[in-house]
């Protein structure tokens, strides 16, 4: 027999008002591993669940700079190491010819940041997410609301936190096994 172990508590809210008050008192009861997941954005759901600006930015920014500097020191190089050729009495190094394949590097550096610090961040790629064999969740892409509570939360007591959900209007709640 399989050891099958609890992933979280799920509950089911009617309304996305539901949602964001369900989302408000979990954040202020000091949970820190849980999501809100609904078929569309709701409009101030950030602010509900308490979460900061993403360092995504940061990522790119590095790749960015990056990029700028590679694309410089490159063509820096060639000019006056590499294959220094005088053509028409013109210097060996100038910031203004390199410009194309410095902004091309510095585009493509901060996109491959953007994306590498994206999933790094979202610790992608998952295989398997528990959420995705649960068949009531599949309202979740429809018209449902549903809160999550992971077992791995630091104040994850069961009785206590069905009954934060319960007290927040929770439709239906159900244990997620992983």
């Amino acid at each position: 027999m399989e050891n099958v172990q609890a992933y979280g508590l799920l509950a089911e809210f009617e309304t996305p008002a539901d949602a964001m008050h369900a989302a408000e008192k979990i954040r202020d009861a000091g949970f820190t591993r849980w999501d809100v997941h609904t078929p569309f954005p709701v409009h101030g759901m950030d602010d509900a669940m308490g979460l900061k600006n993403s360092k995504v930015g940061w990522f790119s920014f590095c790749g960015g700079a990056t990029g700028f500097t590679a694309g410089y020191t490159m063509i820096w190089f060639m000019n006056s190491f590499n294959y220094p050729i005088v053509v028409g009495g013109k210097p060996l190094f100038s910031p203004m010819f390199p410009f194309p394949v410095v902004y091309e590097m510095t585009i493509l550096l901060s996109a491959f940041g953007a994306i590498f610090g994206m999933l790094f961040l979202n610790r992608l790629p998952k295989l398997h997410h528990p959420l995705l064999k649960n068949r009531r969740f599949k309202g979740a892409t429809d018209d449902k609301f549903y809160v999550i509570i992971e077992t791995s939360d630091p104040r994850y007591v069961e009785e206590e936190t069905r009954e934060l959900l319960e007290s927040a209007g929770c439709q239906h709640m159900e244990m997620v096994e992983d």
